[in-house]
């Protein structure tokens, strides 16, 4: 039905908690509305057009009566609230068992293989805030070169080195080394964090990080690749899917640049996916507290999609936004948030607007795009029937 599809997720962008967020701590948790508030109301116009505030009620943005696009939300069957896992489920995998936490520090056998590995001791091992651990251990990183390792209530192993004390190609190869070690011990994803500066002007991370995922069970990728389908991933989805079923990688710098790929990877192609993750809204300001900064980069996000993308979208091109969790920058706390994530469906030329309710799994992303390429549908509802004529 459709030859070029077009998937943004909008990393952290929730849009309301789910029933079962008392499990996790995020009763009251709405990412969206709450950024929304907390700026007195976000100018998306383009969002708006295509029913954003048909969603959920949203500062700023008024429902749409002729939306020119789809509109729903979504909620997840997986347990957990990180990416990995929201990615995963859009790809047709449910996780029954959430990935392991250790919000208390890794036990020591964990840090002992990290010691042969790296040859030193590490700093930190604790949960931390990503950028106030830098500040704290950054001096002492300097002075002995130890790496600091830190990590979240997220499944993560995260590796901090000061790009001038280990150069990038030993810290990624740290982290494949320990991607293999925590295997057994089901942790989804190790993280490499580079960062720079000194202790007079204050240590930064940079755009250098990289995901090492666990690898996935066979998923969407993989049968577009087998069936002949390229598939192009734009931002951090090679690191989640570990390269699978990608017919080429785009990394991007940020948002904007994140953007910029996806337009680029959507000219080359003639027939396939183009699968984008922004990541700005959750790295930089959902994990920040910053709700104004979040507000910010919604609104840049808008623009683009309005002046850049949907010209280019032809009668045969659809265009999916949605998100993997929250990431509610207003709560206490800094971490994801298990919320409903919001549903935008587009296609090039006229459209009829139609609310397509809320829908049980995030797999029902992998369900449409099978459906419209005609393969088998093994998971989830597609809603590709619902998305009307030209």
């Amino acid at each position: 039905m459709f030859k070029r599809v077009v998937l943004i997720v909008l990393d952290g962008v929730g849009c309301g908690a789910l029933p079962d967020a008392e499990a996790y701590g995020d009763v009251g948790t709405q990412t969206l509305q709450h950024v929304a508030e907390s700026v007195g109301g976000v100018q998306l116009p383009t969002l708006q057009r295509l029913g954003l505030g048909n969603i959920v009620p949203l500062a700023g943005v008024a429902p749409c009566a002729e939306a020119q696009g789809c509109w729903g939300r979504m909620a997840e069957r997986s347990a957990g609230k990180d990416s990995t896992t929201g990615h995963w489920e859009m790809a047709g995998v449910i996780l029954t068992q959430p990935f392991r936490t250790y919000a208390q520090g890794f036990p020591d056998e964990i840090m002992q293989r990290f010691r042969q590995l790296a040859g030193v001791e590490a700093l930190g091992n604790i949960a931390a805030s990503g950028t106030e651990i830098i500040q704290q251990l950054g001096p002492e990183h300097l002075r002995s070169g130890r790496p600091i390792v830190y990590t979240s209530t997220d499944s993560v192993f995260q590796i901090a080195a000061h790009e001038e004390v280990m150069p990038l190609a030993d810290l990624y190869r740290l982290c494949e080394q320990m991607r293999h070690v925590l295997d057994s011990y089901q942790i989804g994803r190790v993280i490499a964090r580079p960062f720079v500066g000194d202790p007079e002007t204050g240590f930064r991370r940079t755009s250098r990080r990289h995901d090492y995922s666990m690898e996935p069970p066979p998923m969407l990728l993989d049968m577009l690749q087998q069936a002949g389908i390229p598939v192009h991933g734009v931002g951090k989805i090679s690191d989640i899917f570990c390269g699978r079923g990608l017919a080429r990688h785009w990394p991007t710098s940020g948002n904007s640049d994140g953007m910029h790929k996806t337009l680029a990877a959507f000219d080359q192609l003639l027939r396939g996916l183009v699968f984008t993750n922004l990541i700005d809204f959750d790295m930089l300001y959902g994990h920040r507290n910053d709700a104004q900064g979040f507000a910010r980069a919604l609104e840049q996000f808008d623009r683009q999609l309005g002046e850049d993308l949907l010209p280019r979208l032809q009668a045969d091109d659809l265009l999916i936004i949605t998100a993997d969790h929250g990431c509610d920058p207003t709560m206490p706390g800094t971490d994801h948030t298990r919320e409903h994530v919001p549903l935008i469906v587009c296609r090039g030329g006229a459209q009829v607007g139609k609310d397509l309710g809320l829908r049980s799994s995030f797999a029902d992303i992998s369900a449409t795009l099978l459906d419209n390429f005609s393969l088998a549908v093994t998971l989830g509802d597609s809603f590709l029937s619902s998305l009307g004529e030209s």
